[in-house]
């Protein structure tokens, strides 16, 4: 389950919340090919994965499939 994800007042805050089974849980943000995030949204990253959560910045289908797949090995 991918749930779009409505900032509000953070900034920086990731695109997508990924629910996966088991209780996995990745945050997504969604680029296009070659972007790359900006400062306040790698420190928000940052702050997601010292907490523990998986943040990925995603800029291909490609990149999508070996995630899932990663995640489901």
């Amino acid at each position: 389950m991918a749930i779009k994800l409505n900032p509000l007042n953070l900034a920086g805050l990731p695109d997508r919340l990924i629910l996966m089974p088991g209780a996995r849980i990745i945050f997504a943000e969604l680029k296009r090919s070659g972007e790359k995030p900006r400062k306040i949204q790698e420190a928000f990253h940052n702050r997601l994965r010292k907490l523990g959560f998986r943040v990925e910045v995603v800029d291909s289908n490609e990149q999508i499939r070996r995630i899932l797949e990663e995640v489901m090995a």
